[in-house]
């Protein structure tokens, strides 16, 4: 299977659960169920709930990403499930690779503090407020990315300092243009 450019990607600033301990041990939510994001997006519970399914049936996992760059793998999730409350996941950052040291070290300072999800939508719905209620999403990837959507959620890095957000109040258009000059930095750099 190769990866879908496109993903919709949907972002969570690390929980207060989310931690980095042993300097490479993550765990927390990558997705909060009935809380709206910045674009307006709601997930419902049970969305991620038949892609997890076939993920373990087909012997495939959740891949740990570098800012949703398929070419940058940092780590692994060893546990992706649905509770009560969202999408919760726990994984090792691989220090054995430079990014993942790098990973660590920024996620301790506090200069990344988000998650993000990549993923297709299978099936929404409007809901009454007129936001758009994800009720069955095919999750590919977790990210550790720089600018989360969701504010509601907040991070610690070896149960230390709290993390403060970072963009919090840009606006969803603003995150979508600013990870589109990203991107597309990224391939002209690739093109050189």
């Amino acid at each position: 299977m190769s990866y879908d450019t496109n993903l919709e990607q949907k972002f969570c600033q690390f929980d207060a659960e989310l931690q980095v301990t042993d300097g490479s041990t993550i765990e927390g939510y990558a997705s909060l169920f009935g809380a709206c994001d910045q674009g307006g997006d709601v997930v419902a519970k049970g969305a991620y709930a038949a892609s997890l399914k076939a993920l373990v049936s087909e012997g495939r996992s959740v891949k740990m990403l570098w800012q949703h760059d398929p070419a940058q793998p940092i780590g692994i999730w060893d546990e992706v499930r649905e509770d009560a409350r969202g999408l919760y996941v726990k994984g090792r950052l691989l220090e054995s690779t430079q990014r993942g040291r790098e990973a660590a070290a920024l996620i301790e300072a506090g200069a990344i503090d988000g998650l993000s999800i990549g993923y297709r939508t299978k099936k929404a719905s409007k809901n009454d407020k007129g936001q758009r209620l994800l009720t069955e999403l095919e999750l590919w990837e977790v990210s550790l990315v720089t600018f989360p959507m969701l504010p509601s959620a907040r991070a610690s890095a070896r149960a230390s300092a709290r993390v403060g957000a970072k963009g919090d109040s840009l606006d969803a258009d603003a995150l979508r243009e600013m990870a589109a000059a990203i991107r597309g930095a990224r391939q002209e750099l690739a093109q050189e």
